[in-house]
């Protein structure tokens, strides 16, 4: 059976891949997704697929936030009281949720690849947040779809490519090896738009839109799942190039937002690189 229906692959098709909006599904119950199944799963994963800590944090945050002192199974299976926030990263590393992910995403791949092209690097993210847990503020290299499964959250997001939100100098820095948590002050918010969801509803984020996440008052689950385009990976080469400018002295215009495909700054950026690795 199709998780997504037809009036969500709809607009999907219509507004990918620039324009946030929130989306159906019929994930429903699975149990690859239940709280023991998630513990069991991170105990599969490598140290670096792991992230968890403290759940009462800011919008904003300087650097990694701290860890909340318990493992990340009693995270996961004590997350009603915990109070944390925890992500699996890259669960495509265990085969069977590699199957949920790419079951998920060729429902998707027509729309996808009409706009921008093949496909790439599937990846796979799952959330466990505790009641009222803060996702701070922050942006991530993917087309991104974000099923929320159990509980409830909003996520506030913000104009990607808009330089108020996220300085240049910041995805740069980000796309050269830095944290993607962004710089915060609360005259932001009102450039903000905030989207609710709850379980059987998603929401869609552009590459490098900045966000931040409250969780509702019961604790959630979430999946997130995330793709590459061949656009998503020039603009990040085109801020690798502006940032290798930028400690010149030079002051580079951004990449362009898409359909602008940034061609001529990636290609710059790929031919430095392979000269650094050959010099």
């Amino acid at each position: 059976m199709s998780v997504f229906p037809p009036e969500t692959l709809a607009r999907f098709a219509s507004a990918y891949p620039e324009r946030p909006h929130t989306l159906a599904h019929a994930l429903g119950e699975d149990e690859r997704l239940t709280l023991d199944a998630l513990a069991t799963l991170a105990s599969r994963l490598p140290a670096a697929s792991l992230e968890y800590n403290r759940g009462n944090l800011p919008i904003g945050v300087d650097g990694k936030p701290a860890p909340n002192g318990l493992s990340i199974e009693d995270t996961i299976r004590h997350i009603a009281s915990s109070d944390s926030w925890a992500v699996l990263k890259n669960i495509e590393q265990v085969p069977a949720y590699r199957d949920l992910l790419l079951d998920l995403l060729e429902e998707l791949r027509p729309a996808i690849e009409a706009k921008t092209g093949e496909m790439l690097t599937p990846q796979g993210f799952i959330f466990i947040s505790s009641p009222d847990a803060m996702t701070p503020y922050h942006f991530d290299p993917e087309h991104n779809i974000l099923l929320q499964l159990v509980g409830s959250k909003t996520m506030t997001q913000f104009p990607a490519g808009d330089a108020r939100f996220a300085p240049d100098t910041v995805h740069e820095s980000y796309h050269l090896g830095g944290p993607r948590e962004l710089p915060w002050s609360n005259t932001l918010l009102e450039g903000g738009t905030p989207f609710a969801i709850g379980p059987g509803e998603a929401v869609y984020v552009p590459v490098m839109a900045p966000h931040f996440v409250r969780n509702g008052p019961a604790s959630s689950i979430s999946l997130s799942i995330t793709w590459r385009s061949e656009w998503s990976y020039a603009e990040s080469a085109a801020r690798c190039f502006n940032g290798t400018l930028r400690r010149f002295g030079l002051s580079p215009r951004p990449p362009g937002r898409w359909p602008q495909g940034n061609t001529g700054k990636s290609l710059a950026w790929r031919a430095l690189r392979r000269l650094r690795k050959t010099g």
